[in-house]
């Protein structure tokens, strides 16, 4: 049974959704039966997660109609190619427009079961079951869903929020070192961008979270949530305040897509992109050399690194960041650091700043 469990709202009015957070969650019919209005439910999930949770999901879910599908694991399959099983799976037994897709796994399964319950029958419902602390705290909240094409990462999607998310944090147990890692870039975001109270409880707290302290793990989640349920309640598609989340996420995005989708999991671009963007914030005269420092220890002890692949080419990635979704009108935008806790969006910046930035790296 699931104990001490939390629970937030992402405030969207009619479309508003709960977030329930805590332990032994995953298996409780009472959760999901209020958020899935028809009798067919589409179980979407990955060969690593799969043989873990899906047969408790599916003891949850008994009342229903359940089918279920299984994708290959790795942010190199999060493509239109493989969208396609979704797709195939849900006509072949013949589900209809009043089904709900369950997006049981991480970040990638979440973005594509969203993505195609979005697309599908012009949209039907989706539950997010995040199984990382990447997901969890982040990409299973606000409605972002898409798929990567060669040329750039997640440049095909839709907006599409799920009915409600269910983050069983048990699932944390059976996480690698390296993806609890990825996660914890996530969570350092929150304190950067706008939670400097929250950034210094990272830093006395970090050992704690490594070691998978429950009790720390949970704070973490909750604040984090917190925070992005916030920003998207705020800023839904992200016409301003919302942008800010992508702190790190432009030269993240270049980093995954020179280096092969897959290579460094997006929690470790994410790491090294929030310490370019803290020294471009620096070159600017926004960020003082020992709030560099700061940022980079913190990341460092998440396990996270703080340095861009020797592998891409600085001219590399700026041809990449040159065709990310934060151009605008032919102007590059960048989140950037006037203060540990203080993140602004800018196009007001000398392009050198960023070149000089990209080759120090």
């Amino acid at each position: 049974m699931a104990s001490a469990m939390r629970k937030l709202t992402v405030e969207l009015g009619a479309r508003a959704y709960p977030i329930f957070i805590g332990t032994g969650l995953i298996g409780n019919p009472a959760l999901y039966g209020p958020y899935i209005r028809g009798r067919q439910v589409m179980i979407v999930t990955n060969e690593t997660v799969g043989p873990l949770y899906l047969e408790r999901v599916e003891a949850a879910l008994s009342d229903y109609r359940i089918g279920r599908v299984v994708l290959p694991d790795g942010e190199q399959y999060k493509t239109l190619a493989v969208l396609d099983q979704i797709f195939t799976a849900l006509l072949e037994q013949r589900f209809d427009r009043r089904c709900t897709l369950l997006a049981l796994g991480g970040g990638v399964v979440g973005d594509m079961a969203g993505f195609a319950a979005a697309s599908y029958q012009r949209g039907v419902d989706f539950i997010q079951v995040p199984t990382t602390l990447l997901a969890q705290v982040d990409s299973s909240v606000g409605g972002k869903t898409g798929v990567n094409h060669p040329l750039g990462k997640n440049m095909i999607g839709a907006f599409h929020q799920p009915r409600c998310v269910i983050a069983d944090t048990a699932t944390l147990d059976t996480l690698p070192d390296r993806e609890l890692s990825a996660g914890l870039a996530e969570v350092i975001k929150y304190g950067l961008i706008n939670d400097p109270v929250f950034f210094a409880w990272l830093e006395q707290n970090m050992a704690a979270l490594k070691a998978r302290d429950t009790s720390a793990l949970a704070y973490a989640i909750e604040r984090s949530c917190s925070d992005k349920a916030a920003a998207v309640a705020a800023d839904e598609r992200e016409a301003g305040q919302r942008a800010l989340l992508n702190l790190g996420h432009t030269f993240a995005h270049a980093i995954e897509t020179g280096m092969g989708y897959g290579t460094w999991l997006h929690g470790e671009a994410v790491g090294a992109g929030m310490c370019m963007a803290a020294a471009m914030s620096a070159r600017l005269g926004w960020l003082s050399d020992a709030q560099v420092k700061r940022t980079e220890a913190l990341i460092a002890a998440a396990g996270l690194p703080v340095r861009p692949p020797r592998e891409v080419s600085a001219q590399r990635l700026l041809e990449l960041i040159a065709v990310d979704k934060k151009v605008m009108d032919g102007r590059l935008r960048l989140v950037l650091l006037q203060d540990i806790g203080q993140a602004i969006v800018s196009a007001n910046f000398d392009p050198n700043t960023l070149k000089q930035t990209l080759h120090a790296a």
